[in-house]
């Protein structure tokens, strides 16, 4: 037997054409933990409307960022999962996705009958929220394996230093007006149930300025983006700031999105291209993003060094209860 950790992302369609981004946004739109509205309501609406509408759209999207090797997103994740791997070659590292491919419950079951005895979960979100986390759970407790959860990882000391360095990296290369530490957002009324995001969203954001008193507090703002649907959704909205910045007289921004460790459509269209967009037809100058993770092999150091201390706490509890 020998120890076992899946990294988890949220996923990508197989290919940017129309047909595979629509069956992508189906599984997606379709989870629970993300759309709360009773299916019987819901379905209609997401296959009538929704799906003809969006998918084609989309679709341009994950044609303008796909690369060579494939979506951006599943890339720069697969490079993680090597990096790990490398980092424990003792282990059995793999990667899943939670819609579209490498299917979590396939990948997991996979993993025990080549050995591993109670894998661990490692879902690649900072921050814990229902909406990324609910169908994680949900896919690796169907599988009614033995296994251990890491949830989050927002406040752990390393990571708060390598995000910390990269916003002051970026932010020493030019004179900036305001620093926005943009998350993704989730609907008001998650939060409003017990979601604890928006809590540790806002503790990243306090967490940098801890770790790098030199940037300036009075420049951050913490924000939100990817709204999708009427329902209102945790702000200030991204796009809203940059136009009230720009009305501020604040013309030169640096974005971090600290809940993205990869780049993915929200960051490589919605905020390189979309937001820009925004940002300069409202008379902004310079509009830069704080790159993620993708490849840093710090940040793989990190979730291999979090692995095994996920794994040596779950064997002194087993050594413990025996004991007892």
């Amino acid at each position: 037997m020998h120890p076992g950790l899946l990294l988890v992302n949220l996923g990508s369609p197989a290919s940017p054409r129309t047909k595979d981004v629509k069956a992508y946004l189906q599984e997606f739109l379709s989870d629970p933990s993300v759309i709360e509205m009773p299916a019987a309501l819901w379905q209609p609406l997401l296959r009538g409307i929704i799906l003809p509408t969006r998918s084609w759209r989309s679709a341009t999207f994950y044609q303008d960022s796909w690369l060579p090797q494939g979506s951006p997103l599943i890339v720069y994740s697969q490079a993680i999962c090597q990096q790990v791997q490398a980092v424990l070659p003792d282990w059995d590292v793999r990667l899943a996705m939670t819609y579209g491919q490498p299917d979590i419950g396939a990948t997991l079951k996979a993993m025990v009958a080549d050995g591993c005895e109670k894998p661990i979960i490692l879902p690649l979100f900072p921050q814990y929220t229902q909406s990324t986390h609910g169908g994680i759970h949900r896919q690796v407790e169907a599988t009614g394996l033995p296994h251990t959860f890491i949830d989050s990882f927002y406040d752990q000391p390393t990571y708060i230093h390598l995000l910390a360095t990269k916003v002051w990296q970026s932010y020493q290369a030019h004179h900036y007006d305001a620093v926005i530490f943009s998350y993704h957002s989730i609907p008001t009324a998650m939060v409003r149930h017990g979601d604890p995001y928006q809590r540790e969203c806002e503790a990243t954001t306090k967490a940098v300025l801890t770790e790098r008193p030199e940037l300036p507090a009075d420049k951050v703002i913490t924000a939100y983006q990817s709204k999708f649907g009427p329902m209102p959704w945790l702000k200030p909205y991204l796009k809203n700031e940059l136009m009230q910045l720009v009305e501020l007289g604040k013309r030169n921004v640096l974005v971090v999105t600290p809940s993205f460790v990869v780049d993915c459509l929200e960051t490589l269209e919605e905020d390189y291209v979309q937001n820009y967009q925004t940002f300069r037809a409202s008379g902004g100058d310079r509009f830069d993003l704080v790159p993620p993770m993708n490849k840093d092999t710090g940040f793989s150091q990190f979730l291999a060094d979090l692995a095994i201390q996920k794994q040596e706490a779950s064997n002194h509890a087993i050594a413990s209860s025996s004991k007892s």
